[in-house]
Protein backbone atom coordinates (compact mmCIF):
# COMPACT_ATOMS: atom_id res chain seq x y z
CA UNK A 1 0.00 0.00 0.00
CA UNK A 2 1.44 3.50 -0.76
CA UNK A 3 -0.76 5.53 1.29
CA UNK A 4 -1.61 5.16 4.97
CA UNK A 5 -5.46 4.88 4.58
CA UNK A 6 -7.90 6.24 7.66
CA UNK A 7 -11.36 4.60 7.58
CA UNK A 8 -14.35 4.10 9.30
CA UNK A 9 -17.66 2.16 9.39
CA UNK A 10 -16.01 0.08 6.22
CA UNK A 11 -15.90 3.50 4.35
CA UNK A 12 -12.24 5.15 3.32
CA UNK A 13 -12.54 8.98 4.56
CA UNK A 14 -8.54 9.92 3.50
CA UNK A 15 -6.02 8.60 2.29
CA UNK A 16 -2.93 9.86 3.69
CA UNK A 17 1.17 10.58 3.40
CA UNK A 18 1.52 11.32 6.80
CA UNK A 19 -0.05 11.40 9.90
CA UNK A 20 -0.26 12.06 13.54
CA UNK A 21 -2.19 10.60 15.74
CA UNK A 22 -3.34 11.99 19.46
CA UNK A 23 -5.64 10.02 21.65
CA UNK A 24 -7.69 11.82 24.40
CA UNK A 25 -5.44 10.43 26.60
CA UNK A 26 -2.53 12.60 25.36
CA UNK A 27 -3.99 15.71 26.69
CA UNK A 28 -1.98 14.20 30.20
CA UNK A 29 0.26 11.54 28.71
CA UNK A 30 2.29 12.90 25.47
CA UNK A 31 3.62 9.39 25.22
CA UNK A 32 0.63 7.94 23.61
CA UNK A 33 1.28 10.33 20.38
CA UNK A 34 1.71 8.66 17.22
CA UNK A 35 3.64 9.78 14.09
CA UNK A 36 3.69 7.56 11.12
CA UNK A 37 4.55 8.37 7.43
CA UNK A 38 4.82 6.41 4.09
CA UNK A 39 8.10 8.16 3.12
CA UNK A 40 11.44 7.52 4.94
CA UNK A 41 13.85 10.48 5.59
CA UNK A 42 16.31 12.32 7.98
CA UNK A 43 13.45 15.16 7.63
CA UNK A 44 10.74 13.33 9.07
CA UNK A 45 10.43 14.51 12.43
CA UNK A 46 10.55 17.87 10.60
CA UNK A 47 7.48 17.20 8.73
CA UNK A 48 5.17 15.98 11.85
CA UNK A 49 6.62 19.36 13.49
CA UNK A 50 4.82 21.20 10.45
CA UNK A 51 2.37 19.56 9.83
CA UNK A 52 1.40 19.70 13.81
CA UNK A 53 1.90 23.35 13.87
CA UNK A 54 0.02 24.13 10.54
CA UNK A 55 -3.18 22.34 12.39
CA UNK A 56 -2.59 24.10 15.41
CA UNK A 57 -2.90 27.47 13.80
CA UNK A 58 -5.53 26.49 11.66
CA UNK A 59 -7.18 25.10 14.01
CA UNK A 60 -7.07 28.77 16.34
CA UNK A 61 -8.22 30.89 13.12
CA UNK A 62 -10.89 27.89 12.54
CA UNK A 63 -9.91 27.52 9.21
CA UNK A 64 -9.15 23.43 9.80
CA UNK A 65 -11.11 21.09 7.53
CA UNK A 66 -12.22 18.52 10.43
CA UNK A 67 -14.32 15.32 9.62
CA UNK A 68 -16.53 14.29 12.63
CA UNK A 69 -16.40 10.57 13.87
CA UNK A 70 -19.34 9.39 15.90
CA UNK A 71 -17.44 6.05 15.79
CA UNK A 72 -14.10 4.04 15.98
CA UNK A 73 -11.83 4.63 12.90
CA UNK A 74 -9.24 2.75 11.46
CA UNK A 75 -5.79 3.65 10.57
CA UNK A 76 -4.31 1.27 8.24
CA UNK A 77 -0.89 1.32 6.70
CA UNK A 78 1.96 -1.62 5.68
CA UNK A 79 -0.92 -4.74 5.66
CA UNK A 80 -1.76 -3.39 9.32
CA UNK A 81 -4.58 -2.29 11.05
CA UNK A 82 -5.81 -0.52 13.99
CA UNK A 83 -9.04 1.17 15.68
CA UNK A 84 -8.64 4.52 17.64
CA UNK A 85 -11.52 4.77 19.88
CA UNK A 86 -11.05 8.53 20.55
CA UNK A 87 -8.99 11.92 19.77
CA UNK A 88 -7.77 13.18 16.64
CA UNK A 89 -6.11 11.71 13.26
CA UNK A 90 -3.90 14.88 12.13
CA UNK A 91 -3.05 14.39 8.40
CA UNK A 92 -1.40 15.17 5.64
CA UNK A 93 -3.17 13.48 2.32
CA UNK A 94 -1.78 12.15 -1.24
CA UNK A 95 -2.17 15.90 -2.83
CA UNK A 96 -0.83 18.01 -0.07
CA UNK A 97 -4.18 19.01 2.17
CA UNK A 98 -3.67 18.79 5.48
CA UNK A 99 -6.65 17.58 7.73
CA UNK A 100 -7.98 16.03 10.91
CA UNK A 101 -10.09 13.52 11.63
CA UNK A 102 -11.92 14.53 15.26
CA UNK A 103 -14.26 12.08 17.23
CA UNK A 104 -17.01 13.99 18.40
CA UNK A 105 -16.94 13.84 22.21
CA UNK A 106 -12.79 14.73 22.13
CA UNK A 107 -11.20 18.38 22.80
CA UNK A 108 -10.21 19.68 19.67
CA UNK A 109 -8.25 21.98 21.03
CA UNK A 110 -6.81 20.31 23.42
CA UNK A 111 -5.24 17.80 21.51
CA UNK A 112 -4.10 20.29 18.83
CA UNK A 113 -2.12 21.96 21.61
CA UNK A 114 -0.76 18.38 23.10
CA UNK A 115 0.26 17.28 19.01
CA UNK A 116 2.35 20.72 18.59
CA UNK A 117 3.91 20.86 21.87
CA UNK A 118 5.30 17.34 21.77
CA UNK A 119 6.40 17.96 18.33
CA UNK A 120 8.27 20.83 18.79
CA UNK A 121 9.91 19.26 21.65
CA UNK A 122 10.57 16.01 19.17
CA UNK A 123 12.82 18.92 16.69
CA UNK A 124 14.10 20.43 19.80
CA UNK A 125 15.78 17.68 21.48
CA UNK A 126 17.83 16.48 18.57
CA UNK A 127 18.51 20.04 17.10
Amino acid sequence: MDAIEIASEGRTIQACVSIIIVPDRAISEPGYIQAITIRSGANDKHEFHALAQMAYFQGQDDELDITLLEGPCQIEHDGNSEDFLDGMVIFRGQFGELGVVLHAESKKKKLLEAAYRYCTRWVRLDI
